[in-house]
């Protein structure tokens, strides 16, 4: 099967593979690997390999599923460990703690909206934005009360500052795992970088928005008038919870030296140093080592804090945690194997024309009807991944920066939006006093606010920069 019919097949297979996740609760990684030995048969890949001659001339279901699977694990399974690594430890030690309580007296209490929304952004780089949340709720709270700010308004400022670094700056798992199967999982820095300048249109969007909401819904929290003593002594109760706390420098440590090893490593790269000392930038400023050294600085933190005996259970939980993560992202690089082993992409190069005109609207799109659908904004990262990694030359996007755009677009549309089916809503709604539909008036209106504005953003900057 060719052509328009196989185009077709692949958009009724991404329709299934939707159902199979959102209405029929079936796990992602299995809808994923069924969805692509189906289209894989469908498409024209042969049960066995075929020889001619002792060699493989094209290969069969089975050993495209495997490369597919092998080859995301090898480039990107080690790199999304460490990160979560480095994020549990943080969140264990109390760092992730004194980071926020930094930035909150960096930024003053005149501001709290604002100061409560770049908190959660820098936490969630390493944090993933639900244990965020939950760890910078306290904060929020006291905070909110110090300034007679309007707790939805926080609440909001919160839940988009987390949710912005999550889906758009690595080494969060989702962005990782797009710029791998993208192909520009070497140039991390630059999608860290890319990353952080589409941050500046969602987190002010959000500001706003969370400043207009919080005049017009009120949670129980605000409408019940609650002793300030009492939430001094759950924000000083939080912070004795976690015993003796890292210093400020080392609470940074294991987020900023690896960016630094990564910046670095860059640098070395554009001014193509020789030599040993090309060798040792080199050797650091790759993704696998400059996290690895995160991570022993995050060791470092730990035992300051007298907690090492606990890294055995921190890295057990570590492993479990991801685990589930790492499957549906090496199923979402069979899909993608599949794809471009079948005759879809042929089809797409010679109609190359009127898909380059979609460009980076392509991605967002279907990153957005995946995450609307079934809820992850991870799974829709790795799923479209995998969906488009083999379209990209058709679309017009194929250097480095145009590839990260792309990135930043799958992203973007991850976000968009966050509603029932999404755990992070009700994190919100519950952590935040609100019910189900001042839910829907806040979290899902934000997000979709920041979803459309950062591909907007997006889409301007490729015709700027690209």
């Amino acid at each position: 099967m060719t052509g328009i019919p196989l185009i077709l097949v692949l958009v009724a297979a991404i329709i299934v593979m939707i159902a199979m996740i959102s209405i029929w609760k079936v796990h992602p990684f299995i809808s994923i690997m069924l969805v692509a030995l189906t289209f894989g048969l469908i498409g024209g890949i042969p049960l066995v390999d075929r020889k001619v001659d002792g060699e493989v001339v094209e290969q069969g279901i089975a050993t495209v599923i495997g490369a597919g699977f092998s080859g995301t694990f090898t480039s990107i399974g080690i790199v999304i460990i460490l990160g979560a690594l480095i994020g549990l430890i943080l969140e264990k030690t109390g760092a992730a703690f004194q980071i926020a309580d930094a930035i909150v007296r960096v930024i003053g209490k005149k501001r709290p909206v604002l100061a409560t929304q770049l908190m959660g952004w820098v936490v969630s780089i390493p944090v993933f934005c639900d244990s965020g949340f939950v760890i910078l709720n306290p904060i929020r709270r006291a905070l909110a009360r110090r300034t007679a700010t309007s707790s939805v308004a926080m609440t909001v400022a919160l839940s988009a500052g987390l949710y912005t670094a999550h889906v758009f700056i690595p080494p969060t798992p989702g962005p990782i795992a797009a710029a791998n199967t993208l192909g520009v999982g070497n140039n991390l820095l630059l999608v860290m970088c890319i990353g952080l300048l589409v941050s500046i249109p969602a987190l002010i969007v959000s500001y706003f928005f969370a400043l207009y909401i919080g005049k017009r819904v009120k949670s129980t929290e605000d409408e019940i008038i609650e002793d300030e003593a009492v939430l001094e002594g759950a924000y000083e109760e939080l912070r004795a919870s976690y015993g003796k706390l890292p210093s400020i420098g080392a609470s940074f440590a294991p987020i900023v030296v690896p960016i630094l090893l990564l910046a670095l490593g860059s640098i070395g790269s554009v001014l193509k140093w020789t030599g040993f000392l090309g060798d040792i930038v080199g050797f650091f400023g790759t993704p696998v080592i400059a996290l690895a050294v995160g991570v022993l600085f995050a060791a470092i933190t730990i035992a300051t804090v007298g907690k090492g005996k606990q890294m055995y259970d921190i890295t057990d939980e570590t492993l479990r945690t991801v685990g589930p993560i790492l499957f549906i992202t090496a199923a979402g690089g069979v899909l993608g194997k599949v794809i471009s082993s079948t005759d879809v992409v042929v089809y797409i190069q010679d109609n190359a024309t009127s898909f380059a005109s979609v460009g980076l609207f392509f991605p967002f799109l279907i990153s957005a009807i995946l995450k609307t659908a079934q809820g992850s904004s991870t799974v829709a990262l790795v799923t479209t991944a995998g969906i488009v990694a083999p379209l990209l030359p058709t679309l017009g996007l194929e250097t480095p920066l145009q590839i990260t755009l792309a990135v930043m677009a799958i992203a973007a549309g991850a976000m968009t939006v966050s509603h029932a089916n999404d755990s992070y809503f009700w994190v919100v709604t519950q952590f935040g006093g609100m019910t189900p539909q001042q839910g829907y008036r806040t979290q899902t209106v934000v997000t979709g606010l920041m979803g459309v504005t950062s591909m907007i953003f997006i889409w301007l900057l490729g015709l700027v920069i690209v």
